[in-house]
């Protein structure tokens, strides 16, 4: 099998200093791995396409700490090439989203119906094995290469836990069904289950990239009355008008545009942080209304932490609420996305920019921490 390896972390250089270019440091490194088979509860997977996340991106240059050498990528779609013992209701060339969570069923998160929350999902997606086992890649030489996320995506094969696929039906295009494992399936839920919009609300995302333009989509699908799109990158201001939003603008007119668009003018219903900072977070609370809610859908760096006028919630009402792959459950959720998309009310085909070999994944890095692209696909 071939797949994506990272040796080693591409750290990112101070503000003021000329950002890495992964096309030169090469950090992932596209290689021959012994193909292994599916132990009991697994699946074998060969990957149509993968999709590059930020969430990818956080590994290679260290703001996620991740177990290496790792075989990244969590976001893909593909078809099931053989069954490991005691799986009976998948079937080889089952057409299946791979899912970057695999639910153990049995924790305290799982039996309280939040399996994006799962303890031994955590545990396994940190230590780079896999929900039925230790990790199985290895280099032709022997050398152990940890699972990411429990997918290991930048390849043309996986072995997965059974409860990291999602079969879907055979006619959604692959280059669809890609994006659901995460963009979509984050940016939806933090919309649609996190926030829980209803129609007439007002909606702000801030951060543009392919979960943010999917929470736009999901706003829009609510029936929310205004949806206000930050991004300071303006090539993505139209695509966001395109995904549903109302209103677009920079975190410069951020104020001025939530004032007008809301429907009292004292700020919005849910503001979506979808960019990772700390700093959004904290102004977000400051552009909710009273009894408005916050949600905070990117990753900062882990040392980041978090200041605000602690009476905004007590004396104010508001709300700030984590959501981990949108509170998704996605064995209900990508069905019932998929139906959003077949009925023209979820334009996912918008969030795709190009597709590339899996040999161009280093300046897909680039083309990704420039804004260029939303999602770019590979193939192996």
């Amino acid at each position: 099998m071939k797949a994506a390896v990272l040796y080693s972390t591409v750290a990112k250089t101070d503000t003021a200093q000329p950002k890495p270019s992964y096309a030169d440091a090469r950090p992932l490194v596209v290689q021959e791995l012994e193909r292994p088979e599916p132990r009991a509860g697994e699946l074998g997977v060969a990957i149509t396409y993968s999709s590059l996340c930020h969430s990818d991106l956080s590994v290679v240059d260290g703001s996620r700490v991740r177990p290496l050498p790792m075989a990244l990528g969590h976001e893909a779609v593909g078809r099931v090439v053989s069954v490991g013992a005691g799986v009976s209701d998948v079937s080889v060339d089952d057409h299946v989203v791979l899912v970057f969570v695999p639910s153990c069923g049995d924790c305290r998160a799982c039996r309280a119906g939040r399996p994006a929350l799962c303890h031994r999902a955590a545990e396994v997606n940190g230590s780079g094995d896999l929900l039925h086992g230790e990790a199985l890649l290895r280099t032709p030489a022997g050398e152990r290469i940890n699972h990411h996320l429990g997918v290991s995506a930048f390849a043309d094969y996986a072995v997965v836990a059974r409860e990291s696929v999602v079969v879907i039906d055979d006619d959604v295009p692959d280059t669809v069904a890609a994006m659901f494992g995460c963009a979509v399936l984050t940016g939806m839920g933090a919309v649609l289950n996190t926030a829980a919009v209803t129609a007439g609300q007002s909606v702000a995302v801030f951060g543009l990239g392919a979960v943010g333009l999917s929470a736009v989509m999901a706003a829009s699908l609510a029936g929310a009355g205004s949806v206000i799109a930050i991004d300071p990158n303006p090539g993505k201001h139209q695509l966001a008008l395109d995904c549903g939003a109302t209103v677009v603008g920079a975190p410069d007119d951020a104020a001025s545009l939530i004032r007008d668009a809301a429907a009292a003018g004292d700020g919005v219903d849910v503001a979506i942080e979808a960019v990772g900072s700390a700093g959004v977070i904290a102004a977000c609370l400051g552009y909710v209304t009273r009894g408005g809610a916050v949600v905070s859908v990117g990753l900062p760096h882990p040392s980041a932490e978090l200041t605000v006028p602690a009476l905004q919630f007590a004396g104010a009402g508001k709300r700030l609420l984590g959501s981990y792959m949108g509170d998704a459950v996605p064995g209900r959720d990508i069905p019932m996305y998929l139906g959003y998309w077949r009925e023209g009310r979820l334009p996912v085909e918008l969030l795709h920019t190009d597709t590339r070999p899996l040999t161009e994944i280093n300046e897909g890095l680039d083309a990704l921490a420039s804004g260029q692209v939303v999602r770019r696909l590979f193939q192996a």
